[in-house]
């Protein structure tokens, strides 16, 4: 999935801290690089304690000094065992190639080495596959792949992105991608209408000539518009059936259901940030804004009268533990960190940004 993600770049002088959001495979939330440290919020009825969350810092862990974090939890289900990690993308400028992997029941990080070969880390939009483990990611106009196994930790054999084709997008596509059902859907894509996107099948390697429409109840859509992704988790381990979209200007926030092809408006973020990131899991969808404030909207899948009606909240157990500034921490963002989907590249993206 995860797979959205969060776009920071280099200023002159500094290297800006880029933090990022997951949940683990048991549904507590985890914040890396927050105020320097790491943080766990446990589950979500925790997260409305004035008690402060616990602080996970591990030895080995990246620096998160890059010019952008992803992270993606790897859920996996290749087999019964649960893979149970976080997958951290450009968590350390001096290695942006690797790949970091924190073993959410170890607690502990490792870095697995990865050829980047003709990838490119300053322009890119990933998911991670939830059953088969593969990031797919679209780059420089060509669909990437980086098979992660089953690793919760690393291995001393070098992985690799491959090169598998070229996209049907223009080179001016900012690519917004989100996971749903093994379906890699495209977002914001040119000639593509309002409510719709276009959809790569992973399983059969395919991107289907005719796009899909996810049309509103009133039959309106969700504007063709750069924005943020965060596909959400079932509890069952099965395939995500839902995203969310959260357009750049935080107007609104869309569920897409790829099971009944319908779209929900619900909730605007209270936070208005076009830099913010987002993590889905399974009952609450999770921004991280530029300043370090993290909040969530609470979420039942097909409760629409209470998802409607659900408002945005604080995760007070993070801001007690890790305070927000009062400024931006971090100076231009995309796609948000997200449940497999990110995306390091936004319209506003510089030569210096990197690849959450």
């Amino acid at each position: 999935l995860p797979t959205l993600a969060s776009l920071f770049f280099l200023t002159s002088a500094t290297v800006r801290a880029s933090p990022c959001i997951s949940f683990d495979a048991n549904w507590n939330l985890l914040a890396f690089g927050l105020n320097g440290k790491d943080w766990n919020a446990g589950t979500q009825d925790t997260w409305s304690s004035s008690t402060a969350a616990t602080d996970i810092t591990a030895s080995n862990r990246p620096p998160f000094d890059a010019a952008n974090t992803t992270c993606y939890l790897s859920q996996a289900s290749l087999s019964t065992i649960y893979a149970n990690a976080i997958y951290a993308i450009n968590a350390d400028s001096k290695n942006p190639s690797s790949v970091y992997i924190y073993n959410a029941a170890a607690k502990s990080w490792s870095m697995q080495a990865v050829d980047a070969g003709s990838f490119d880390y300053t322009s890119f939009g990933a998911i991670l596959d939830h059953d088969t483990n593969v990031f797919y990611a679209l780059s420089q106009g060509n669909l990437f792949s980086l098979d992660m196994g089953l690793l919760s930790a690393a291995n001393s054999t070098a992985l690799n992105w491959v090169n598998d084709e070229q996209a049907p997008y223009p080179s001016g596509y900012v690519p917004v991608m989100a996971l749903a059902q093994n379906h890699i859907h495209f977002l914001d894509v040119p000639n593509v209408p309002a409510g719709s996107a276009d959809i790569f099948v992973i399983h059969y390697s395919y991107f289907q000539p005719q796009a899909q429409a996810y049309p509103l109840s009133d039959g309106s859509a969700f504007p063709a518009t750069y924005g943020q992704v965060a596909s959400f988790f079932q509890a069952d381990n099965t395939v995500q059936q839902e995203f969310a979209f959260i357009p750049a200007d935080s107007s609104a926030t869309y569920i897409i259901n790829v099971e009944t092809n319908t779209t929900q408006s619900l909730a605007a973020p209270a936070t208005k940030d076009s830099k913010a990131t987002y993590f889905a899991g399974v009952t609450a969808l999770v921004q991280l804004t530029s300043n370090g404030t993290v909040s969530y909207l609470p979420y039942l899948e097909g409760n629409t009268s209470t998802n409607i009606a659900a408002t945005w909240a604080s995760v007070s157990n993070l801001a007690a533990a890790a305070p927000p500034s009062s400024s931006s921490s971090s100076s231009n963002g995309s796609s948000g960190n997200t449940s497999g989907t990110h995306s390091a590249t936004s319209p506003s993206s510089t030569t210096a940004s990197g690849a959450t």
